[in-house]
């Protein structure tokens, strides 16, 4: 077998078959297991060393009993050496790739130089070496003319991209995990489920202090435009999370309630709005008006006033 195949395939393909057997038997998840368990890595090098030293071994027993034969011995020896080799086509691509002179040519490229009985050949570059040189100009060429004339994307540009298709899968994650809301990223929940949960919620926490139609008693009423820490969604989440005023207003529910369940019932503390509770209590507060909406009203109203003034004009 050691003649059918060379040391330089058996070696590697042994490798390769051991790693293949540790990240069989080992699960590490999604990274390798030689890098997930640097002890892996550390065995796999020693095993990659015993295969080394055991051609070495092997190789250097086999010259010692070559050299101890006689002259016909060794010819014999070399010639089924070289008839059981199989690989021919790739004995032959292999010493075309080293670019070497055969030992019988060597004669012709010796150089005039000797020391201490070692004397130097003028070998050629390897082709393997002189075409993968090539290969790289070419690569640099390429490489030149697509990035830096042609302002081909960069690595920056392909960050930039798996950023924002980041934040898209981020947006989509959020949708169907509503668990996950917070101050900014609540908004206002219109379903009737989620509705109904808010209003069981509030039923269950709420009705003592602000009373079942919201028209308050120790707590604020809750149907009117005044706030005394600010409307709209974001707002009531807040006080529902984080509590009222300190010393005197509501408990914070956050240690009580999920994100999610905070975001229906301060849905439906919205549901009040305009509603006529049986004894509503005296406002307090602010009034408090979204910006959002206050700036579009006023952009729709300077729009229509134009439209007005040049009807007028005309």
């Amino acid at each position: 077998m050691r003649n059918l195949v060379p040391s330089w395939i058996r070696v590697p393909v042994a490798f390769f078959i051991i790693f293949g057997a540790v990240e069989f038997y080992i699960d590490s998840g999604e990274k390798p297991a030689f890098i997930e368990y640097p002890p892996v890595m550390l065995f796999l090098l020693l095993v990659l060393l015993i295969l080394i030293a055991i051609e070495a071994i092997i190789g250097a027993l086999e010259n010692v009993m070559l050299h101890k034969l006689d002259k016909e011995a060794k010819a014999r020896f070399l010639a089924e050496k070289e008839n059981s080799f199989k690989f021919t086509w790739l004995k032959e691509t292999y010493i075309k790739l080293l670019g070497q002179k055969p030992l019988e040519e060597e004669g012709e490229i010796i150089l005039d130089h000797n020391y201490d009985g070692i004397k130097e050949l003028d070998n050629n570059l390897p082709p393997w070496w002189l075409y993968g040189f090539y290969a790289t100009i070419i690569f640099a060429a390429i490489y030149l003319v697509r990035y830096h004339i042609f302002d081909g994307d960069s690595q920056y540009d392909e960050l930039e991209t798996e950023l924002a298709d980041a934040r898209l899968a981020i947006e989509q994650y959020k949708k169907t995990a509503k668990n996950l809301v917070d101050i900014n990223t609540v908004t206002l929940l219109t379903d009737a489920s989620d509705l109904a949960s808010g209003k069981t919620i509030f039923e269950t926490n709420c009705v003592a202090c602000h009373m079942a139609d919201g028209g308050g008693g120790i707590g604020p009423n809750l149907t009117d435009e005044h706030w005394i820490l600010g409307g709209g969604i974001k707002n009531i989440f807040k006080t529902v999370s984080e509590g009222g005023r300190s010393g005197k207003g509501m408990i914070p529910w956050k240690t009580q309630l999920k994100p999610l369940e905070m975001a229906q019932v301060s849905s439906y503390v919205l549901s009040f709005q305009g509603t006529t509770p049986a004894n509503p209590k005296d406002a307090e507060g602010d009034i408090w008006v979204d910006e959002n909406t206050a700036i579009e009203e006023a952009s729709t109203k300077e729009t229509s006033e134009t439209v007005t003034n040049s009807i007028i004009s005309e």
